[in-house]
């Protein structure tokens, strides 16, 4: 029996899945446009000062990893776990050189302890994706 003949409850709910398909682009074009806007105001702020701090550079950094992660889940569907952990070790850097508060040595040892532990969360990740694959219809 074709899809046209089927009384409309019997149908597969596909206007569903293309609605959800449809708002998840349109956050993604969200998410890009305001990262964007973000780089551009960060390129207008350095050339403001008249220099580059290294600061600076981390968050450009971050804004090019959030435009690589809404290109990758534009084109796959589907997002890696560590893109988003490598984001968070390179934020928890910067914000470990931005802010002055952070000078005493069990606040900096907090923030180093943070990015190992990320960074043992991305070897967790990526040992399980290697010991467990995934299969061909849950490729990454």
């Amino acid at each position: 029996m074709h899809d046209q003949a089927k009384p409309l409850l019997k149908r597969p709910v596909h206007s569903v899945g293309w609605g959800i398909r449809i708002i998840e682009r349109l956050g993604l074009m969200v998410i890009l446009a305001a990262t964007l806007v973000a780089m551009v105001a960060e390129v207008q702020h350095m050339f403001g000062k008249g220099k580059v701090d290294i600061v600076d550079l981390l968050l450009l950094f971050m804004y090019l990893e959030m435009v690589a992660l809404v290109g990758m889940y534009w084109r796959k569907g589907k997002m890696s776990v560590r893109m988003p952990l490598y984001i968070a070790m390179v934020g928890v850097a910067r914000h470990m050189m931005t802010d002055t508060s952070l000078t005493a040595p069990l606040s900096l040892l907090a923030g180093a302890g943070a990015i190992l532990i990320l960074a043992i969360a991305v070897l967790v990740v990526r040992f399980g994706h290697s010991r467990f694959p995934y299969g061909p219809d849950e490729e990454l």
